[in-house]
């Protein structure tokens, strides 16, 4: 792809391909209802897809401090919305994030931002939960780090075996949480449902 490309540019050619997939699909791109509809996709394809466009380094250097403490930190069910890389269709569910500072911490709306550049990919639920879970360790410097992430796949529920309760639950672990099971079961504790 030409790099020298506008994103209007982009998103224009986007719009022909999703055109041509509703044309082979049966259906008439000249219907009353079809006709802005490849241009609409087009754009909530390009907005889904944005942290492609948004490193999460720069996101989460926004709002870094210095801090003493050591207890930990925990910010429990962020909301996200992404598309499973295998079929780009949606899941969506939470995240809980959990720190061990060491010597920094976060603004709490930066966790929540993070979350959205690396859902705002093509993911798959373990990835997004590990890349979150080392990005927040690496740029904070904590000395552990814990995510659990809990989704619904429509892939599951629309299509294939058509489970419309199956929930997904991923964890990942870095540092203190790792090692620590104590340390695992109270951050675990702090983020199950009451």
């Amino acid at each position: 792809m030409n790099s020298n490309l506008t994103d209007d540019e982009r998103i224009g050619l986007i719009a022909g391909h999703i055109s041509e997939i509703i044309s082979l699909i049966g259906e008439d791109t000249d219907r009353e209802g079809l006709v802005k509809t490849p241009m609409r996709a087009a754009k909530a394809l390009w907005f889904l897809t944005s942290g492609y466009r948004t490193e999460p380094a720069e996101v989460m250097q926004q709002a870094l401090f210095a801090h003493d403490g050591s207890q930990m930190i925990v910010v429990r069910d962020i909301e996200f919305y992404s598309l499973c890389e295998h079929h780009m269709l949606p899941f969506f569910g939470t995240i809980s994030v959990g720190y061990i500072p060491d010597g920094k911490i976060i603004g709490l709306s930066k966790l929540a931002r993070c979350v959205e550049v690396f859902a705002r990919r093509l993911q798959v639920q373990e990835r997004i939960t590990a890349q979150l879970c080392r990005e927040v360790e690496r740029q904070l410097g904590a000395s552990g780090v814990m995510v659990v992430c809990r989704a619904r796949h429509l892939c599951m529920q629309m299509r294939g075996v058509e489970k419309q309760n199956a929930t997904t639950v991923t964890t990942h672990a870095e540092g203190r949480f790792a090692t620590d099971a104590a340390l695992r079961a109270e951050f675990l504790q702090a983020v199950s449902s009451n």
